[in-house]
């Protein structure tokens, strides 16, 4: 896979639907062209304190922020049908699915590929698959975890690596 993008949410409650920020890291041909990030008020819109304690996003943050479906018009074009890369897919593509679902627009059946799931097939010995974890193994220093975007950037440089 020469070209794809990297995403990441974050959420701010229970709810997949509840995306308070997304980032995305746009590969083409094995190198990063390109990166977006942007907070979304979440929907339902209340914060869970573990989930801000994750990552850091609250109330206030989001507050003026643009919905979901403003956000998507600006990016959603961008993808332009390429592959979607997540580390723990599953999650991604759930937040994903349910916020198109919430706001009733028209889902692209995107294709996700997991680095989580490719790393724990191709680097069994390590101690776990967490995305810190992995990035570091490869060369990759994470900081600022759980930051959508800083996320994203580990994931693409994984996904440079491993696919």
């Amino acid at each position: 896979m020469n070209s794809f993008v990297a995403i990441d949410f974050e959420t701010a409650n229970q709810y997949r639907s509840s995306v308070c920020s997304v980032g995305l890291v746009f590969v083409e041909n094995h190198e990063v062209v390109n990166s977006y990030y942007e907070l979304i008020k979440p929907t339902p819109n209340f914060y869970c304190g573990w989930a801000t304690d994750i990552h850091g996003i609250n109330y206030w943050d989001t507050k003026s922020a643009k919905t979901f479906p403003e956000v998507w018009q600006k990016i959603g074009n961008r993808i332009n049908g390429l592959p979607l890369v997540a580390h723990n897919s599953p999650f991604d593509e759930g937040c994903l699915k349910a916020v198109h679902n919430f706001y009733e627009m028209d889902y692209q059946n995107y294709q996700f590929h997991c680095t989580c799931r490719a790393s724990r097939k191709l680097l069994p010995d390590l101690p776990n698959h967490q995305l810190h974890t992995v990035s570091e193994h490869l060369g990759f220093t994470l900081t600022n975890h759980h930051n959508a975007l800083a996320d994203a950037e580990a994931c693409a440089y994984i996904a440079i690596k491993i696919f």
